[in-house]
């Protein structure tokens, strides 16, 4: 389906923004009420459209800026609109998706994330975190593992919300991956205490880094 104008989207997410959902998204920080199988539907049904997914971005709306991000093109953008990009997504379903499914994909990916880490902005900053979780579990050679302990291990305790989180998995990830760093990585955890009270379902993950770690080196060891 090809040539679909925004108005006709925004009308069709309009019709599927769900009250009760919005309330519950807006706990979370997120001003929507769409279904998320459904808004993968009208995007698997659109397939790929670069130009239509900035227009749905230009809309502010934040239901159309998550389909736009399932219907752009990641390669396409250069680095410093990704940069804005993130800068505008301050709900944080759009943040998470930008970082995930678009910057992830991007050529820009690692220049962004050495840029981010350092920006002054928390949320920018958590992005920066999250490049960094991926490059800890995936390809982490060059990174300086000992120097974002010491970061975490300084910063974390009083760090803002989202880049508390941000930094608490990339203390996880750095303990699960690193043997030889493990005991630091979990020193660190029960020592700053972040998350330690978070409640958690029954049989899901604490965040609590101690036990994330425990937890997902116990599986790896049974498995």
């Amino acid at each position: 389906m090809t040539g679909t104008a925004v108005p006709e989207l925004m009308a069709e997410l309009a019709a599927l923004d769900d009250p009760k959902a919005r309330e519950v998204n807006l706990t979370h920080g997120d001003d929507h009420g769409v279904n998320l199988g459904k808004l993968r539907a009208i995007a698997k049904r659109l397939k790929t459209q670069h130009e239509l997914a900035l227009d749905l971005w230009a809309t502010e709306d934040t239901a159309a800026r998550l389909l736009a991000l399932l219907i752009c093109k990641p390669k396409a953008f250069e680095q410093d609109e990704l940069d804005t990009k993130l800068r505008e997504a301050r709900a944080p379903k759009v943040h998470d998706w930008l970082v995930n499914y678009v910057v992830k994909k991007s050529p820009h990916a690692e220049a962004l994330r050495v840029r981010w880490l350092a920006d002054a902005d928390s949320v920018v900053a958590s992005a920066g975190w999250a490049l960094t979780i991926e490059r800890v579990a995936k390809s982490p050679e060059g990174l300086d593992l000992v120097g974002l302990l010491d970061t975490i291990e300084a910063e974390m305790k009083d760090a803002p919300d989202r880049l508390q989180w941000a930094m608490n998995h990339c203390l996880a990830q750095i303990g699960i991956s690193n043997p030889e760093l493990r005991a630091r990585a979990i020193d660190i955890g029960e020592r700053l205490e972040v998350l330690k009270d978070y409640p958690t379902p029954p049989n899901c993950t604490s965040p609590f880094a101690p036990a994330w770690i425990a937890e997902i080196v116990r599986r790896q060891n049974a498995g």
